[in-house]
């Protein structure tokens, strides 16, 4: 399947089995997006009469793209229906040490952190409990990750301390390697918690909304004060120490902030050079959710983004745009490609009282407690449930051109949408297939760059 698209004034064609990518002028632009809707033969004739002779000689250039797999590619394996799969092994826990937060995000999924239950913090044996089923079940697997969440997690930092300390004890018992991350506001680091984290850590999550005006309207304390100074020079503290790896900032755009570019390029001005600003997620009543009508100015605001961000590239102002990110050499194996995360199957959320979920944001949803943590037992048809839900078994994602770069979507958001984790959310679609164009288009235009200055 082959998606041919025009981004920042340049054309291209990415071939969706091989993944193969091809920078058009406009007259091939034209010729393959004729030989893609008419085929060949009525191809060439519509461009002949447009082209004229050259339109001979250009598809005779597709064709032999074609013959050699780049091109038009059908690949059966990436089409035919898998057998199913049992539920593999769990390899990564998001434990939420905090169902508390010292926050109070109007957006908030998970109820300004309480997950519309208790606040709670996890006890100290209800994490080692997690972390005795995590290697219990990963089988063979020697690599395991296991995320700190909340809520807040540095609410309840001494048992993310004690925690990683017996975690390691269970690597050299058992042959494994843990990679812990965290995920915090950053509101009350202190010098000495930076200290441990960047120790243990192989990866932080820094929540920021970009500008102060926006990150204020929407993530005030608790007390309903300003978060911002604060957790922007603590994380800024993280960024420097961590000499700008091994981390990112994380904001939320939402329907009031349609020109999230600018709070892209506020990130980047304060310093940071990982980034991420994700749309939020909420059902059409919230005063923040977005809608069908916000995608135009969406779609259009990435277009805006991915023009700033290659010119701040070039001129040596230098940052990393999360989702205009893409590996068009090598990229994640097949499964992955397919299955995405794993959430359900590979992938676990455990909440403060040793509940297990397929993620964080399935936690309290009624009908997919998996188990709990002191028993051990996991319930493995809903799990294979998950492991199957890729997207060669989604109806929707069949005739996708980005389905092996998305592996299907989100499928927790399905649920929540459509009410089925097999059923993409429409709008997701649409904004990942928009971000895949302008990384692609990013990739090339600096790649393209790189060979040229080299010539």
């Amino acid at each position: 399947m082959v998606h041919s698209f025009e981004v920042a004034g340049r054309f291209f064609a990415l071939d969706g089995d091989s993944g193969a990518v091809h920078m058009l002028d406009k007259m091939g632009f034209d010729c393959v997006r004729a030989a893609e809707e008419l085929g060949f033969c009525e191809g060439l004739a519509a461009m002949k009469e447009k082209y004229g002779g050259e339109a001979e000689a250009l598809f005779a250039e597709l064709s032999a793209l074609k013959d050699e797999g780049l091109l038009f590619l059908n690949d059966e394996a990436l089409h035919a229906q898998p057998q199913e799969e049992a539920p593999s092994v769990v390899k990564a826990l998001c434990l939420h040490v905090a169902h508390d937060c010292n926050l109070r995000c109007r957006y908030c999924f998970a109820g300004t952190g309480a997950f519309h239950g208790e606040r709670l913090l996890m006890p100290l044996e209800v994490g080692k409990k997690a972390l005795d089923l995590l290697v219990a079940r990963s089988g063979g697997r020697r690599a395991l990750e296991v995320d700190f969440f909340g809520g807040e997690p540095m609410m309840n930092f001494g048992v993310v301390k004690e925690l990683v300390a017996y975690g390691r004890e269970l690597e050299g018992k058992h042959g494994k390697r843990i990679r812990f991350t965290l995920t915090t506001n950053a509101y009350e680091l202190s010098d000495d918690d930076i200290a441990f984290l960047n120790k243990e850590m192989a990866n932080l999550v820094l929540s920021l909304d970009g500008r102060q005006a926006v990150h204020d309207a929407l993530r005030p304390t608790k007390e309903g004060g300003s978060s911002y100074a604060q957790s922007l020079e603590n994380a800024k503290k993280v960024a420097k120490s961590r000499n700008q790896q091994g981390y990112y900032v994380r904001g939320t755009f939402t329907r009031n902030n349609l020109d999230f570019a600018k709070d892209v390029l506020a990130l980047s001005d304060a310093g940071f050079e990982q980034i991420s600003v994700e749309p939020v997620v909420l059902r059409p009543d919230s005063p923040y959710s977005l809608k069908e009508e916000h995608l135009p100015a969406i779609l259009n605001e990435y277009d805006r983004l991915l023009e700033q961000y290659l010119k701040r590239r070039r001129e040596g102002k230098w940052f990393s745009f999360f989702h205009f990110v893409v590996d068009l050499e090598g990229g994640p194996c097949l499964k992955k490609r397919l299955t995405g995360c794993g959430a359900g199957s590979e992938y676990l959320a455990v909440t403060p009282d040793g509940e297990i979920y397929p993620c964080h944001q399935f936690v309290g949803r009624e009908g997919f407690l998996l188990g709990n943590v002191f028993d051990g037992k996991l319930n493995d048809e809903m799990r294979a449930s998950f492991a199957n839900n890729h997207v060669l078994s989604k109806e929707k994602c069949a005739g996708c051109w980005a389905r092996l770069y998305c592996s299907g979507g989100c499928a927790a958001n399905a649920q929540a949408f459509s009410g089925s984790i097999a059923r993409p959310y429409d709008m997701e679609c649409e904004m990942e297939k928009k971000r895949l164009e302008c990384a692609v288009a990013a990739y090339c235009a600096e790649n393209v760059r790189e060979e040229e200055a080299s010539d």
